[in-house]
């Protein structure tokens, strides 16, 4: 969908080393179900995300990142949340942000 390879920054991962890297304690990514990534070919990761929102791929959530990556996740019963985080204290907003506080679409 996208065209160009791309660059898994994390795939699946066992309960203990999502323990240590302060994962979710429900990750998919311990399922074998989500992959964090970017596509540098492609472009920046809002783009893909945007790219993603808008492509009809049914996914239960796709995530951009700190700007810096797409968490993109599947599931039996996909949800479709798009969500944007730029950092802990402001937590997780709905939809996509960049980083000047701007809803994209």
């Amino acid at each position: 969908m996208i065209g160009y390879p791309l660059d898994i920054s994390s795939g699946y991962r066992s309960r203990e080393l999502n323990i240590a890297i302060g994962g979710a304690e429900k990750s998919q990514h311990c399922l074998g179900l989500a992959a964090d990534f970017t596509c540098p070919q492609f472009g920046a990761p809002l783009e893909i995300a945007a790219t993603l929102r808008d492509s009809g791929m049914r996914f239960d959530q796709c995530i951009l990142e700190f700007g810096r990556w797409v968490h993109l996740s599947f599931s039996a019963e996909p949800r479709g949340r798009l969500l944007t985080i730029h950092n802990a204290k402001e937590g997780y907003l709905v939809g996509l942000w960049d980083n000047e506080g701007n809803k994209v679409g």
